[in-house]
Formats: structure tokens, C-alpha cells, sequence
């Protein structure tokens, strides 16, 4: 198995990271044209069309009565699942309402002199839709998603929230998932997958309802989905493959460094996962143990397509290098698997999230950390952040003027509305002064 080893700078290097940084990943005119489709039934046919894909791609026929989960599906749950899943899963949720209560923004005002008030009122969105997705036959509840999108929501104080699952084959959904949801505090859960619950959630059909934001990750169809309702609803963000950057030097575990690139290869096979390192026994080390991971068997198909096609190591001369490449990649996560690493955190830049010390694996920030683990992917970490609060949030600006306040600064508002040939503008201000 052959696994990259470059040393930077060098040609090979270059052209492999000029590759990475550029890493956009393009949807297929032949997928948005056959999503395009399935958007245009959802809209004319609603439960009908809903019900159709459903039985066509996931092979479950439902009646609409069947589609929304009714309060004794989710009481059978709680007896299905363990006490112990059941006390991680409350865990989780605890952490996560800690971290993000802290940057929930206020509302606010200020007064100019007792003749002006201006402010901001922050309102929650009324509904938010969240799609999790179920993996193959809907037998991989992606529990950390739904605790990552529904808890931001709660506290954002949203009314209203909607998931959307794949469901199994005999029309439930994972146990887990449904214990998941009614502990994070989702108000109505359906069981159905695909673009077309995408497009179920922006139109609304005759049991879906229709919901201002849609939240979750999905495979390309379902991206695609995302992309063309996000013109009239909002959406989190447009994800890419699963990524992970580490940094690391001569002091940290090899064994650590390769479970932590596998535990991100295995998610997709254009995963990218990459190794940083000013150690060449640190690179040797861990190309050597990869092979080995993988003979575990862990998804290791998958995994192994991912290293291949995106996998590297990269041997730099010294720490400052690692985190100047990194900062033009912008990973999803970032790893910093170094001596002291809290010294160097100043130098990131670009980043979904970042993960410190070699006992700090990304897996703790996908479950139980606390902050969230929904990232930019594809380099977007240069302009975007992770979900928060603030994504189920709106800010209202707010205005006030009094007759004097209006007075003294209406001949400054009445030029530059004439520069812009905007007449009506200046208008509305000379009749108040007229009348004032």
C-alpha cells in the first residue's frame, strides 16, 4: 500500500498541497438534474411523491399516517436501549448545553442624546428542520448529530423542531436515534431520507410541515438538495468529505497519530486526512503502522480508498512551516499533537476546530466535548464557522428618530440621496421638515 511521504518544500510537495487547498468539490450536472427532478415532484405531488421515493430508493412503502413517529415508537425505544448508552447520551447533552449557552447574543440599545435610539432585538427562527442522515438501511444512527444541531436550537429558543431519518426496513427508526431526538428535545420526528425530504421540508407537503432552516449532514444527493432550496430557505452549510490535519513532532505516539487519521478516512472515501510532522521517525513510523490498522478490518475499505486517493505526510523542517500549511488548507479539524501545544494556538488561522494535546482525539469533539461538531469542510474554515446558536438566530436592527434629531441631520441624508439620483429619498425628508 502506498502511502505519501514528502518532504517541504519540494515540487512533489507543492503540487500535491496546490491540489488540496484548491479542493472544492463539484456536483455533478447529472445529480442536480435528477434532484432537480425529484424537487419538482416533492412540490406538485407532496406525501404522494414522498412516499414513492421512499419506497423506491429505501425499499419501505408507507401509508401517509405512517411517515411521522407516534409517542409509543419513542417509549419503545427507551426499553430497547441500554442504561449505559441512555447515561452517555444524557452526558453529552449536558456538555453541549454548557458550551453553547455561552455565546447566546442579547438583544441591545443605545440612546444618542435623548433624540436617537438604535438597537438590535434577537429573535429565534420559528421552525428549523434537521436532517440526519442513517447510513446503509438506516442501521447507523448518527446520534452526535442530532444532540449537534438540536441543542443550538433549544437554546436559541426555536419553537419548533423537525427531523427528518431514513427509516429501516421494517419502517422504524434506530432506537437510539428516537431516544437521541426526544432527549435533545425535537418536537416531531419523520421517518424519511433522501433529497426528497430535503425538498419535503422547504415546500411542505401534507404531513411534513415546512420549516425556515434546514440543518444535517448528507451524501452528495442530499447536498444537492440543500444547495437548490437555499435560495428561499436558510441552510447550515454545504459540506465536503470528512477532514483532518495533524501537526505533530517527535514526542507524540505513532499509534495515536494513525487511529486519528483512520478514525477520519473511514467516514468517506475522499475523506482527506493528512500527517504534518517535523519528525521523519514520526512520518516512517506511522506509514508503517497504517497498513496494519488497517488489517483490523474497520471499515478499513473505505478507510484505505480515502488514503489513497487524498491520504499524505508531510515532512517540514519546523513547527512554524506545519501551521503555515495548515492555515492554507483550512481543515475541518485540526490537530495539534505537539509539546506545550496551547503555546502555539496563536498561529492558527484557518480552522473548523481545533484539537490540543495528543490525549484531545477529534473523536471527543464528535460526542462529548461540547462544542459542536458540524465544521466547514473544502477550505470554507477561511470564511465560515462551526453551528452555534447563532445560526437559529436573527438580528433586527431597530431605528428612532425624534423631530429634532430628523433636523439635524436632514440636508446631510437629502445630498447623498440626490448624489445616488434617489429624489423620493430626499423627498421623505423635506416634507417632514416642512411639517415639522
Amino acid at each position: 500500500m502506498k502511502i505519501k511521504i514528502l518532504n517541504y518544500p519540494s515540487k512533489e510537495a507543492d503540487k500535491y498541497l496546490q491540489k488540496i487547498i484548491n479542493r472544492i468539490e463539484k456536483i455533478p450536472q447529472k445529480i442536480e438534474t435528477e434532484v432537480i427532478k425529484i424537487g419538482k415532484k416533492i412540490k406538485k405531488e407532496g406525501d404522494k411523491a414522498l412516499i414513492e421515493y421512499t419506497y423506491k430508493f429505501d425499499g419501505v412503502l408507507f401509508e401517509s399516517n405512517e411517515i411521522k413517529v407516534k409517542n409509543e415508537e419513542i417509549e419503545k425505544a427507551y426499553k430497547e436501549i441500554s442504561s449505559e448508552l441512555l447515561s452517555s447520551i444524557k452526558l453529552a447533552i449536558e456538555k453541549i448545553k454548557k458550551f453553547h449557552s455561552q455565546n447566546l447574543p442579547q438583544s441591545w440599545f443605545i440612546e444618542e442624546n435623548k433624540e436617537i435610539i438604535l438597537g438590535q432585538m434577537i429573535r429565534p427562527i420559528e421552525r428549523v428542520g434537521l436532517y440526519i442522515p442513517g447510513g446503509k438501511g438506516g442501521e447507523t444512527p448518527l446520534i452526535s448529530t442530532v444532540l449537534m444541531t438540536a441543542i443550538p436550537a433549544k437554546i436559541a429558543g426555536v419553537e419548533k423542531i423537525v427531523m427528518v431519518s431514513p427509516p429501516r426496513k421494517d419502517k422504524s427508526l434506530h432506537p437510539a436515534l428516537l431516544v437521541a431526538a426526544n432527549e435533545a428535545r425535537v418536537n416531531e420526528i419523520y421517518k424519511v431520507g433522501g433529497p426528497w425530504s430535503i425538498f419535503g421540508l422547504a415546500y411542505g407537503t401534507e404531513t411534513l410541515p415546512k420549516v425556515d432552516i434546514i440543518c444535517g449532514p448528507g451524501n452528495i444527493y442530499v447536498t444537492t438538495a440543500k444547495k437548490l432550496v437555499s435560495s428561499f430557505v436558510g441552510i447550515d452549510i454545504l459540506a465536503g468529505p470528512s477532514e483532518v490535519l495533524i501537526i505533530a513532532d517527535e514526542t507524540v505516539d505513532p499509534e495515536f497519530i494513525t487511529w486519528d487519521l483512520l478514525a477520519q478516512a473511514e467516514h468517506d472515501p475522499m475523506s482527506l486526512v493528512l500527517l504534518i510532522t517535523t519528525s521523519k521517525k514520526v512520518a516512517i513510523e506511522v506509514k508503517k503502522l497504517i497498513p496494519l490498522a488497517l488489517k483490523k478490518g474497520f471499515r478499513s475499505e473505505i478507510a484505505k480508498t480515502s488514503i489513497l486517493k487524498r491520504g499524505g505526510i508531510i515532512i517540514v523542517k519546523d513547527i512554524e512551516t506545519a501551521f503555515f500549511i495548515a492555515n492554507l488548507v483550512a481543515p475541518e479539524h485540526l490537530e495539534i499533537m505537539i509539546k506545550n501545544p496551547l503555546e502555539y494556538l496563536p498561529l492558527v488561522k484557518n480552522a473548523g476546530a481545533v484539537f490540543l494535546g495528543e490525549y484531545t482525539p477529534e473523536a471527543m469533539g464528535d460526542y462529548m466535548a461540547g462544542p459542536n461538531h458540524v465544521l466547514p469542510t473544502m477550505g470554507f474554515a477561511k470564511f465560515c464557522s462551526s453551528l452555534s446558536t447563532e445560526k437559529f438566530l436573527k438580528k433586527i436592527n431597530f431605528i428612532k428618530y425624534s423631530s429634532q434629531a430628523l433636523k439635524n441631520e436632514a440636508n446631510k441624508v437629502i445630498i447623498l440621496a440626490e448624489t445616488e439620483n434617489l429624489p423620493s429619498h430626499a423627498e421623505a425628508i423635506r416634507i417632514r421638515l416642512k411639517k415639522s
